[in-house]
């Protein structure tokens, strides 16, 4: 059943595209992708339950990289469309004071109960060496002491690990979300991420190309002296693109150890440049 499940996270990019390019207002747009996920959920599960998995590195894959992808995902859009719908005014110091508020609580709740764990720093480091353990069926131990929302998970369709994943996931999201309403400089370029100017503009390469156009801009200083940060130029792309990156400078490490050139995306950049110039010679 393997190529029958790895279409599913380009299908949910596709229609994340849709309505992001549309003209639907955040609480619609959060309330529709939160039961459009739904609803991928439960007919993969429906799936699964009737197929089943080709053998353990299917079963793997799917709880350590696309269910929690898709799950987190419906975490954020759901949590979304809860603070959007409790939000007590569009602008002003109460509006910037409820989004720092939720700010606050999602940095006590990483580092209260995720950011100290054993599992997360297993996640974090990208070791596989325990995925028999976390990702397949059956094998929750409950001797080590789980938090109580093991005992709410369907077992049949969980491993209890690629919920925690999911919730990483989530929070990251969420993370930037909040940062996106909470920085000053968010709010002054609101008006172009609403602009007509901005509507067609969507980013359609990679993540990662992203991150390393991202850092390049920065280590070379061309965007206001080398004197912002890196969030703030990752905030920038937020809101002309709307992309969320999750967490840049852990990707970034993994592009340094990366075989063969290391800035493979500024390196094609270079060639398109040259190609395109030399057409218009």
């Amino acid at each position: 059943m393997k190529s029958s499940l790895n279409y599913l996270l380009d299908d949910i990019k596709k229609v994340e595209l849709i309505f992001v390019e549309g003209d639907c207002c955040v609480i619609d747009e959060s309330y529709k992708l939160t039961t459009y996920l739904r609803k991928v959920l439960e007919e993969t599960k429906d799936k699964i339950f009737k197929e089943g998995f080709e053998d353990e590195s299917e079963e793997i894959n799917f709880f350590k990289n696309i269910k929690p992808q898709i799950l987190g995902k419906l975490i954020f859009y759901n949590k979304v469309y809860r603070i959007e719908t409790s939000c007590p005014v569009n602008s002003g110091n109460l509006y910037q004071a409820f989004f720092a508020a939720e700010l606050e609580e999602l940095k006590t709740e990483y580092k209260d109960h995720i950011s100290n764990s054993d599992f997360y720093r297993y996640y974090r480091s990208g070791r596989t060496d325990k995925d028999n353990e976390y990702y397949l069926l059956g094998k929750i131990n409950y001797h080590n002491g789980l938090s109580s929302i093991v005992f709410e998970i369907d077992s049949t369709f969980s491993t209890y690990y690629d919920y925690k994943v999911a919730k990483i996931i989530a929070n990251e999201l969420l993370y930037h979300y909040l940062l996106s309403k909470t920085d000053a400089d968010h709010n002054n370029h609101q008006s172009l991420q609403n602009s007509e100017s901005a509507k067609d503009l969507f980013w359609t390469d990679s993540k990662n190309s992203l991150i390393e156009l991202i850092y390049a801009l920065h280590a070379s200083g061309a965007i206001s002296h080398g004197k912002v940060s890196i969030r703030k130029i990752n905030l920038a792309f937020f809101v002309l693109f709307k992309i969320h990156l999750g967490d840049i400078h852990h990707a970034f490490h993994r592009m340094k150890d990366r075989t063969g050139s290391r800035t493979a995306f500024i390196d094609q950049l270079k060639l398109s440049l040259e190609d395109y110039m030399n057409k218009n010679l």
